[in-house]
C-alpha cells in the first residue's frame, strides 16, 4: 500500500514555531503595544495614518521577533563579529560620505537610505558577550580594557555625527555587558563618584556657566544648550525651554486619574512638540494620569524583571550577558525617555519602547526581543 503523509496544517506549524517561547515576556511586549496603540491613535488624530502606521510597525517588528528567535544562541554567537565589523565599517563610510540632514551626519545611500548606528545597538552587545565567552575562566584586567576599546569605537564614530541619544544606548548596552562580566566596583565607583561631582559643580555655578558667549569643550552648541535647558526651563519658555515646559504641563494636568481617551488639551490643541514620537508619554499621562503612568511603568518593570530572569537561566556565558544587556536595554530606553520628558534629564532622541512611533526603533527592538526569545527558548527546548 502507499504510504500516506499528511501534510501539518497551518495551526500547527505555527504551534511549532511558537513552542518554547516565554509567555509571560510576550504578554508584557503585548501590554506594551495595546498601550501604544491606543495611545497613538489619540494623539496622532490630526495625521491619522500614523496609527496604521504604527500597527505596520509593530507587525514588522513581531515578524523580526519570530524570525531571529528561531536562531539558536550558539548561531548568534558566530553572527557577533561580522555583525560588529559591518556596523563599524558602515560607521565610518558615513563619516567619509554620508548624509547630513540638520547639521547631523547620519545616514548613508547604499540604493536604501540607511542609518549604521541602529545596527550596533544589536552589534555591540553581541560583540561583547562573544568576547568574554571566549575569554571565560581567563578573564584579565585586560581584557576588560580591550572590550572597552571595542565599545569606545563605534560610541566615539556615533557621538562624531552627532547623536547623543544613540551613542548613550549603545554605551549602555555595551557597559551592562562589561559589568555583568564581572566589572569589578572598584573600577565602576571612581567614575560613579566624579559623575556626581561633576553634576553637583554644574549645578552650583549653572548661572556662570550657561552665561550667553560661554562654550562648554567637547560639546556641541545644542547639546551645551540642552543642559542649561535642563537645568532653568524657564530661561527660554517660548524657545528652547518649551519642549520640556510643555510636557510638565500636560503630565501634572493629567491629574491621578487622566483627562480621558481623546481629551487631552495639551495633545489635541498641539501644545506637545513630538507628541507620537519622543513626548508620547508627556500624551500618555495627560489623558491616563498617575494612575495610567503607574501601569505602564509597572509593566516595564516586569519586562526588564522577566528579562533578567532569562539571563540568570542562560544556559551560557554568551547567553546569560546578551540577555542581562538587551533586558537592560529595555530599561534603559524607558527611563532616558520618561526623564527626558518629565524634566530630569536633557531633551535626546531616545523612544519610548513599543510606544513611540518609528520604523527602525521598532525592528531593532523587535530584534532584541527575538534575542531574547531565542535565549530563552534554547533552554526550555533543551528542558523538554
Amino acid at each position: 500500500m502507499p504510504i500516506v503523509i499528511e501534510r501539518p496544517s497551518l495551526a500547527s506549524r505555527l504551534l511549532y514555531l511558537l513552542r518554547g517561547f516565554d509567555v509571560p515576556l510576550l504578554l508584557a511586549v503585548g501590554v506594551l503595544a495595546l498601550m501604544g496603540l491606543i495611545t497613538m491613535y489619540s494623539s496622532g488624530f490630526a495625521n491619522g495614518e500614523r496609527f496604521w502606521d504604527q500597527a505596520r510597525n509593530l507587525l514588522i517588528a513581531a515578524t523580526a521577533m519570530l524570525v531571529v528567535a528561531q536562531i539558536p544562541p550558539q548561531k548568534l554567537m558566530n553572527l557577533a563579529v561580522p555583525i560588529y565589523a559591518l556596523g563599524v565599517v558602515l560607521l565610518i563610510a558615513v563619516a567619509l560620505f554620508g548624509i547630513t540632514k540638520k547639521g547631523a551626519t547620519r545616514w548613508i545611500n547604499l540604493g536604501v537610505v540607511l542609518q549604521p548606528s541602529e545596527l550596533l545597538k544589536i552589534g555591540v552587545p553581541l560583540m561583547l558577550a562573544w568576547w568574554f565567552q571566549r575569554r571565560e575562566g581567563q578573564l584579565r584586567p585586560l581584557d576588560f580594557l580591550l572590550a572597552t576599546l571595542i565599545l569606545v569605537i563605534p560610541v566615539g564614530l556615533i557621538m562624531k555625527q552627532p547623536d547623543l541619544g544613540t551613542s548613550l544606548l549603545v554605551l549602555s548596552a555595551g557597559l551592562y555587558v562589561i559589568f555583568f562580566a564581572g566589572l569589578r566596583w572598584r573600577w565602576i565607583a571612581p567614575p560613579l563618584v566624579l559623575a556626581l561631582v561633576g553634576i553637583g559643580l554644574l549645578v552650583w555655578f549653572e548661572p556662570q556657566l550657561c552665561a550667553d558667549g560661554v562654550r562648554w569643550p567637547g560639546l556641541h552648541n545644542y547639546q551645551q544648550q540642552r543642559i542649561c535647558t535642563l537645568l532653568d526651563p524657564g530661561r527660554d519658555p517660548l524657545g528652547k525651554g518649551f519642549h520640556i515646559l510643555q510636557g510638565l504641563i500636560a503630565i501634572g494636568s493629567g491629574g491621578w486619574t487622566g483627562k480621558g481617551f481623546m481629551q487631552g488639551t495639551q495633545t489635541h490643541l498641539d501644545f506637545i512638540p513630538e507628541r507620537t514620537t519622543d513626548f508620547i508619554f508627556a500624551a500618555f499621562s495627560e489623558e491616563f494620569g498617575l494612575l495610567g503612568t503607574t501601569s505602564l511603568c509597572l509593566v516595564f518593570l516586569f519586562l526588564v524583571a522577566r528579562g533578567l530572569t532569562i539571563a540568570l537561566e542562560g544556559a551560557t556565558l554568551f547567553g546569560r550577558l546578551l540577555a542581562g544587556s538587551i533586558s537592560m536595554i529595555f530599561f534603559t530606553y524607558a527611563f532616558v525617555n520618561m526623564g527626558m520628558v518629565s524634566g530630569m534629564l536633557p531633551v535626546v532622541g531616545v523612544p519610548l519602547p513599543f510606544i513611540s512611533y518609528g520604523g527602525t526603533a521598532m525592528l531593532t527592538l523587535g530584534i532584541a526581543l527575538g534575542i531574547l526569545m531565542s535565549i530563552a527558548r534554547s533552554k526550555q527546548l533543551v528542558q523538554s
